[in-house]
């Protein structure tokens, strides 16, 4: 059974995080507020970079926005145990 309550608040977070519109960034998921990509977080990391060095160079994103969204895709890959995982 989905706890859709739980479903339609993780929705509700995840559209205060991260947005995709057609009309910017060419509807490339970004940072709320930003035109900054999202991508931009994972390859910073991925690159070795730091989150602080993320945040400096793109101070339009906060770091309440650039951990949940860490957050986000922890929990869409390893989610926690004891939560319903909805499959398609």
């Amino acid at each position: 059974m989905i706890d859709m309550a739980n479903e339609a608040t993780n929705e509700a977070t995840k559209s205060n995080i991260i947005r995709s519109d057609p009309e910017i960034q060419g509807g490339v998921p970004v940072f709320v507020g930003t035109r900054v990509p999202a991508k931009n977080l994972f390859d910073y990391l991925e690159a070795g970079d730091s989150l602080d060095d993320f945040l400096k160079s793109f101070p339009s994103v906060s770091k309440d926005q650039a951990v949940a969204t860490l957050e986000l895709a922890r929990e869409a890959l390893a989610p926690d145990k004891g939560k319903k995982v909805r499959s398609e």
